[in-house]
């Protein structure tokens, strides 16, 4: 499939010549987040902030209030550790339109446990006001500005960078997932960010097997509202597996668990992510292979769903070319 380089910085320099109010923020972090073009084609409408998470925040809310579309580029971690009370007062609260880009997100970075955001969906969706976004491929990076820009408050975008392979041709859209395997309503998997080309691999090779498995990919984490994802919850005859670039609390396995109760289905649901754990440093193909979030472990999984008992020889994961890890090196924090 397609590999995309510096998606995000070129998105952003067409995004920027759309349209004058959009301002850019980066907390010291401008190369580290694909901002750098924009600085040098906009230096007018480019602010660097420094170390300054807090100050940052406070700052996008008040140009927000002057007419303004700040759009803050931060590593994840960063972001919502260090400044959730401006966020909260500054920007949710008063609900003013500044977009929030959070890179490396979850482990996509050997940084370690101080720079991977593992829980930032389980704070961020439990602000009031407060849109949350994901990105699993070049083509949600291509098209995530313009849902975060339509969106009239704020919004929060688990943002990627570097290579990334192209899994899509149509855009994201807000509340919608989209449907990428339907053999049968045997097991629904639903996969979000990273773990979505992961999760592709891992159904090529079951369906290939026989496995009768629908597959949709979630890009709006808040509100989690979308009517095929409910659809699809109620046809699935032998369960559900989730599987996210997160902590199993408070993420997408969380979400589909509510949505789940709140409709009165009562199928047998499996979360894959961390378990309640911090993550190492590592490479990404590591750590989603030693936290269970990998294509092996999705496979496993739909297998444990249909009850089948392991047999590497019939569904065998075979992940080609180092998969897992284009788009997963961080070669610089």
């Amino acid at each position: 499939m397609e590999v995309v380089g510096n998606v995000h910085a070129q998105n952003l320099i067409r995004f920027g010549r759309r349209h004058a109010e959009v301002v850019v923020l980066s907390a010291d972090l401008t190369s580290s987040t694909e901002a750098e073009p924009f600085k040098l084609e906009f230096p007018d409408r480019f602010y660097s902030m420094g170390m300054a998470e807090q100050n940052m925040m406070s700052v996008a809310g008040g140009l927000a209030r002057e007419g303004l579309v700040p759009l803050v580029h931060d590593f994840a971690v960063f972001m919502y550790r260090r400044a959730l009370d401006q966020i909260e007062m500054s920007i949710a609260y008063p609900a003013l339109p500044v977009k929030m880009l959070g890179f490396l997100p979850g482990i996509t970075t050997p940084g370690g446990v101080s720079h991977q955001a593992i829980n930032d969906l389980a704070v961020m969706t439990a602000l009031p006001n407060l849109t949350v976004l994901e990105c699993s491929d070049a083509t949600d990076v291509e098209s995530v500005l313009d849902v975060a820009y339509a969106v009239e408050g704020p919004v929060y975008v688990r943002m990627l960078r570097g290579a990334l392979r192209r899994l899509f041709t149509e855009p994201m859209q807000l509340g919608r997932s989209r449907r990428l395997a339907s053999t049968g309503n045997d097991v629904l998997l639903l996969s979000s960010g990273v773990c979505t080309s992961e999760a592709i691999a891992a159904v090529d090779v079951l369906v290939k097997n026989g496995a009768k498995i629908t597959h949709l990919q979630v890009g709006t984490l808040k509100p989690f509202d979308d009517p095929l994802v409910l659809e699809a919850l109620l046809e699935a005859r032998q369960g559900i597996v989730t599987v996210e670039n997160h902590l199993v609390d408070g993420g997408l396995g969380t979400a589909t668990a509510v949505l789940m109760a709140e409709n009165g289905i009562g199928q047998r649901l499996i979360r894959l992510g961390l378990q309640g754990t911090y993550a190492h440093g590592a490479s990404q193909a590591h750590l989603m292979k030693e936290y269970g979030i990998d294509a092996r472990a999705i496979g496993e999984a739909v297998e444990r769903m249909l009850g089948i008992r392991s047999n590497r020889g019939t569904l065998e994961i075979e992940v080609s070319q180092g998969h897992s890890e284009l788009g997963g090196r961080d070669e610089a924090l």
